[in-house]
């Protein structure tokens, strides 16, 4: 049985009825109040019926933690739609918890995407990111849907003219640079920059690819630009493993003009093979200790399993303690690929857990969870 087949009717008992809150007026309070950093926890739609509901039994959990919102994305394609927006009302309505639910142009015609908004106004979902989306199953390169939207910016200001500030908007930013413009060093035909060798990505059979500088200024730019129609906009970002990587993205932004929250994409790692594949898949800089370390623990021993991890939860708690110190940041976004013990585990090293954290972990922690995170 296919994911959007699969019954989705929520297991717990639903809350009275909660208003929706944009997240730009939840984090402009935290920070009014003294109450950062905060954190929030992204989701994708699983593809079987044991999945749905195992995911929502684990929303249950983790709502517990009080994060800032819930965040659900769309699936390559457009392939998830329906079981997205069945899941981002069934987790506003049964936690109470404020959602942002994705939305791309991928297969998407001006009139699907009204039908999504229209179904997030009826789920009481007051949060959008809006994406392009990844190119379509069998698709050799992006396309616009015939009469739809060729960008998020389109999107965006699709739903400013149609729906006016009804809806608060995320946005993506890319500390590395979009994946369509990390291209081949060779293809430079010159040396690297200082700023460029700092964003330089070399894969584990020596390929070697960049976002120049003069592509890194076209991507800022369009953030902006993205910025300035979604008005009370914030960015969350792209998944980096390299600390260093990100800090420079958050002051570019910021001499770029663009004030608005950037909250930081932390996927922990939870095993070889994926964090392989998602890394490469987005052409990700992996600084040279962390491929060692991995490297070190690559068999399929249960050991080197366990110190996955173990070291995935070591340099996600590393990596947001130096941005939360360093970083104009006042939260950490969490990849959590539809688990949950990693994300205690890093919230407890980083003191944030509330007391209601004693949660029960989830037996089922080794699928194969890295289908439908976001690439866009």
């Amino acid at each position: 049985m296919s994911a959007e087949e699969a019954p989705v009717a929520a297991p717990a008992e639903a809350q009275a009825v909660v208003p929706a809150e944009k997240i730009i007026d939840k984090i402009n309070r935290c920070v009014a109040e003294g109450k950062t950093p905060f954190y929030s926890f992204e989701y994708f739609p699983p593809r079987t019926e044991d999945g749905v509901k195992n995911l929502y039994d684990r929303l249950d959990r983790m709502a517990l933690l009080n994060p800032l919102f819930m965040d659900f994305t769309w699936g390559a394609g457009g392939s998830t739609s329906d079981l997205t927006l069945q899941l981002s009302t069934n987790c506003k309505k049964n936690t109470g918890l404020d959602v942002n639910m994705h939305l791309t142009c991928t297969n998407m015609s001006p009139e699907l995407v009204e039908a999504g908004l229209d179904g997030a106004i009826a789920g009481n979902i007051r949060n959008i990111c809006a994406l392009r989306g990844d190119k379509a199953e069998g698709d050799g390169e992006w396309k616009a849907t015939e009469g739809g939207f060729e960008c998020a910016l389109d999107l965006i200001k699709h739903i400013r003219e149609k729906h006016g500030d009804h809806f608060g908007i995320t946005l993506a930013g890319y500390p590395e640079g979009h994946p369509d413009n990390i291209k081949p060093v060779a293809d430079l035909g010159r040396d690297l920059t200082d700023s460029e060798k700092g964003r330089l990505v070399v894969q584990p059979d020596g390929a070697e690819f960049v976002c120049s500088d003069a592509d890194m200024q076209v991507e800022l730019d369009y953030l902006k630009a993205k910025v300035d129609a979604a008005v009370d906009g914030v960015i969350l970002t792209q998944l980096f493993y390299d600390t260093d990587v990100f800090l420079t993205f958050v002051k570019d932004c910021r001499a770029h003009g663009i004030s608005c929250p950037i909250v930081p994409g932390m996927m922990p790692i939870q095993a070889y093979g994926g964090f392989t594949r998602m890394t490469g898949f987005c052409r990700t800089r992996v600084p040279q200790s962390v491929r060692d370390a991995m490297e070190a623990i690559s068999s399929d021993s249960k050991e080197d399993k366990d110190a996955v991890k173990a070291y995935g939860i070591q340099l996600c708690t590393e990596m947001s303690q130096r941005i939360l110190a360093e970083a104009d940041v006042q939260g950490l976004h969490f990849y959590t690929l539809n688990l949950e013990k990693s994300v205690l585990a890093i919230l407890g090293n980083l003191n944030l857990l509330p007391e209601a954290a004693n949660t029960t972990v989830g037996a089922n922690e080794n699928e194969d969870t890295t289908k439908g995170t976001r690439v866009n």
